[in-house]
């Protein structure tokens, strides 16, 4: 497998963010037109409508547990350490951050959101052991 691989799955957590960036943007615009919120409400972000609440609060969520993603995934690189299961691993945190995005600004329940974050958390932690163990 190409070294190079390990920026596909970076490519797809980015891809996340701008798309909910989108969904945060349209459902702001919404709730201004259709008068439940005012644009001055989103100066200092103290009143967000209950519409875009969710995906704001997303939104927040795709910069703490990613950094420690994309900052792993850039070690893995660098070290030569980007093998087929790390990027397997990789993988399997987009793909459990996108279940987590979606259940988060839709229904947002917790019991169906905690699976997809402990399968991200978990797979995490997996590349990162597997990086302290290519380093030793």
């Amino acid at each position: 497998m190409e070294a190079t691989a390990i920026f596909w799955p970076m490519i797809a957590h980015v891809a996340l963010v701008y798309g909910v960036y989108g969904l945060m943007a349209l459902r702001r615009k919404q709730a201004v037109a259709g008068g439940r919120a005012r644009v001055s409400q989103f100066r200092e972000n103290r009143d967000e409508p209950a519409e875009s609440l969710f995906v704001r609060n997303n939104l927040t969520n795709q910069f703490e547990l990613p950094v420690l993603f994309h900052a792993c995934c850039l070690a893995l690189y660098v070290t030569g350490g980007a093998g087929t299961a790390v990027v397997v691993l990789a993988w399997i945190f987009v793909l459990s951050r996108y279940a987590h995005a979606a259940i988060h600004v839709t229904t947002n329940r917790i019991r169906h959101r905690q699976p997809a974050f402990i399968a991200g958390f978990l797979s995490l932690g997996a590349m990162w052991a597997a990086l302290a163990i290519h380093i030793a």
